[in-house]
C-alpha cells in the first residue's frame, strides 16, 4: 500500500474554460451551518463550470416528526408515500435549497435553485413495485438528463443547485437519491466538458481503517479497488458509492473524489484533497 502515499490528488483549478466539477454534499455540510458557510466560499472560489446537488434526508425526518408523518426506513431507504413526498418538497426544493442559493449569492456565485422538473433537466421513471413499495421515488436511466438544457444554464451565467427530486414528464415529483443525481449529471455531462464528480461526507475519503483518518489512500484505481474489495478492506457502504463511481468514470468522467467538506478548499491550493479515483493509475 506504500504506492499511495506520496501521490497528489490535486485537481488544476483552471482545466480550461470547459472545466466543470459535479459536488455532492451530504448532511454533515447541511445540518452544520459553519460547514455549510466554509463548503460554500470554497465552492465558489472554485473555477469552470460548477453544479452543486444535495439531500436533505435528516431535516425532512425532522420535519415530517415535528407534522406527525412517521417516516418510513426500510433498509436506511426513504419510502416516500404522498405525505412524505409533500415534506421533501418542502424541505429539499424549499427550505434547504433556497438557504444554499441565497448563501452563494452572498459569495458572489449566481446561483439558480432546481428539482430535476425545472427546464425538464431530469426526468425519471417511477420506481416499479416488486417486493416493496417505494411510493413516489424516481429511478435515473441513461436518457433522464437533458446535458443541452444544463450547459446553457451554465454558459449564461448561472451555477445550478439541484436538489434530490425529479420529475415523469406526466406532472409528478418523484423523489430521487441524491448520490444517483449527481452521478447521472456528471456522466451526461462528460460529453460536453471535463467533468470531475465529487462526493463531499463526513470522511477524509477512502480509508484502509475506518477508525484511522491517517489511512487515507490518495489515489486508487479500479483494480486495486477491485482487490481491496475482495479483501473485505472496503466494504459497507462505501461499496455502491465506490461502484458507481468507477461507473462514471467508465462512462467518460475524468475522476471522481470522495473526501471531506471542509477540505474542499484545498483544490483551489493544489493541495491534496481526498481520494481520487481513476481508470488506471
Amino acid at each position: 500500500m506504500g504506492k499511495f502515499d506520496t501521490v497528489s490528488t490535486h485537481v488544476d483549478d483552471n482545466n480550461g474554460d470547459k472545466s466543470l466539477f459535479v459536488i455532492k454534499i451530504g448532511g454533515n455540510v447541511i445540518d452544520n451551518s459553519e460547514n455549510l458557510y466554509r463548503f460554500l466560499k470554497d465552492f465558489t472560489a472554485l473555477k469552470g463550470f460548477k453544479i452543486l446537488v444535495h439531500g436533505g434526508g435528516k431535516v425532512a425526518t425532522q420535519i415530517s416528526e415535528t407534522l406527525g408523518i412517521e417516516p418510513k426506513l426500510i433498509e436506511g431507504r426513504r419510502i416516500t408515500d404522498i405525505e412524505t413526498l409533500r415534506v421533501v418538497t418542502m424541505v429539499y426544493a424549499g427550505l434547504i435549497n433556497k438557504n444554499i442559493v441565497a448563501q452563494l449569492q452572498r459569495f458572489g456565485n449566481n446561483a439558480i435553485g432546481l428539482t430535476g422538473a425545472d427546464g425538464d433537466f431530469i426526468r425519471t421513471k417511477k420506481r416499479p413495485v416488486k417486493t416493496i413499495d417505494y411510493g413516489f421515488v424516481g429511478d435515473i436511466n441513461e436518457r433522464s438528463i437533458n446535458p443541452k438544457n444544463i450547459s446553457n444554464l451554465m454558459e449564461a451565467g448561472f451555477t445550478p443547485v439541484f436538489c434530490a427530486l425529479t420529475h415523469d414528464g406526466e406532472g409528478q415529483l418523484l423523489n430521487t437519491n441524491a448520490d444517483t443525481i449527481a452521478s447521472a449529471l456528471a456522466v451526461a455531462l462528460a460529453k460536453l466538458y471535463d467533468t470531475t464528480l465529487i462526493y463531499c461526507f463526513e470522511k477524509k475519503g477512502v480509508l484502509i481503517d475506518i477508525n484511522d483518518e491517517h489511512s487515507l489512500l490518495n489515489e486508487i484505481d479500479q483494480q486495486e479497488y477491485m482487490k481491496l474489495k475482495e479483501q473485505q478492506i472496503i466494504h459497507s457502504g462505501m461499496v455502491p458509492k465506490m461502484d458507481n463511481a468507477f461507473s462514471a468514470i467508465s462512462c467518460g468522467v475524468k475522476a471522481v473524489i470522495i473526501g471531506h467538506s471542509n477540505d474542499l478548499g484545498n483544490l483551489k491550493k493544489n493541495q491534496p484533497f481526498g481520494t481520487r479515483l481513476t481508470e488506471n493509475l
